[in-house]
């Protein structure tokens, strides 16, 4: 049995972007001695993050513009040196024992390269990613949480475990993904090249569920578009068939959807779902300071 507490085993590594409102709440949540890493990728209000960082004890590293979440992932984890990395959202919160759980878990599959713990949403329901794009309708799995631990084929990224050398093995986030199906992309690279991805069902991460960052028509639409941009490079990285034509066909049919006519935030973010599908089908890269 390995004699180092699992807080000494798991560094936290966490992207801020304009997420002071609940990134408070996360950092009290994390137990004593575990190391977190705070990556901002170019907030507003960097002086007040960096007074709550130190306030925790937590490592920051300030970019000047906004990298894109899977890029400033990697930043992070590179200033790691522990057995485990836990990417958690900021607005995610451990429970007491979440570590504890995670670490004993991935004691107990050793084959395992990432793990995922449940996951509940701020009024309780469980969110458990049971498909992706980047996958076959056939590796879909049943909805809800699985009733004990055992192999799933995707993981979701609001908190995921992973041993820091199969993450090294793959090469990290994609860095070509600037937000959005990113922890997908990983998991499946996980799973063909380091070992099956895990549910773990005795730890508990509650999650906010999107609410990060602010709630504008402008940052909706700045996210659709990466969303857009994403589902078609991923999916097409993963070789799923009929990639572009299922992307715009679904880009189109929200965007015409009577649901959108009266939401100005909606508008936004169908339109701008719909032109960042369009520029990956048309063989554009990610613009990567398009949310600077």
């Amino acid at each position: 049995m390995n004699a180092i507490p699992a807080a000494g085993r798991v560094s936290i590594v966490t992207v801020s972007y304009n997420s002071l409102k609940v990134l408070p709440n996360m950092l009290d949540s994390v137990p004593p001695g575990t190391k977190v890493i705070v990556v901002d990728n170019a907030s507003d209000d960097t002086e007040a993050l960096a007074d709550l960082c130190r306030t925790h004890g937590a490592q920051l590293i300030l970019n000047n513009r906004n990298l894109g979440f899977g890029v400033a992932c990697n930043e992070g984890a590179s200033e790691a040196k522990t057995e485990f990395l836990l990417f958690l959202n900021p607005d995610a919160m451990l429970m007491p024992d979440t570590l504890d759980r995670l670490v004993e878990a991935a004691d107990r599959y050793p084959r395992a390269s990432a793990l995922n713990p449940r996951i509940a949403e701020s009024d309780g329901r469980p969110y458990f990613k049971r498909k992706s794009y980047l996958m076959p309708r056939c590796e879909w799995m049943p909805r809800g949480w699985p009733e004990a631990d055992r192999e799933v084929t995707v993981l979701h990224g609001a908190a995921f475990f992973v041993r820091r050398s199969a993450f090294e093995a793959v090469g990290g986030f994609d860095p070509e993904i600037f937000l959005f199906h990113e922890d997908d992309d990983l998991a499946r690279r996980l799973k063909a090249e380091c070992g099956p991805l895990m549910f773990i069902r005795e730890p508990l991460v509650q999650h906010g569920g999107g609410s990060s960052s602010a709630r504008t028509a402008e940052i909706a639409a700045l996210k659709a578009w990466h969303m857009g941009h994403s589902r078609v490079y991923a999916a097409r990285k993963h070789r799923q068939r009929l990639a572009r034509t299922r992307a715009l066909t679904q880009a189109t049919l929200q965007l015409i959807s009577p649901l959108v006519v009266f939401s100005r935030r909606k508008r936004a973010k169908q339109v701008a779902l719909l032109s960042g599908v369009v520029h990956a089908c048309l063989g554009g890269a990610s613009s990567k300071e398009r949310l600077s």
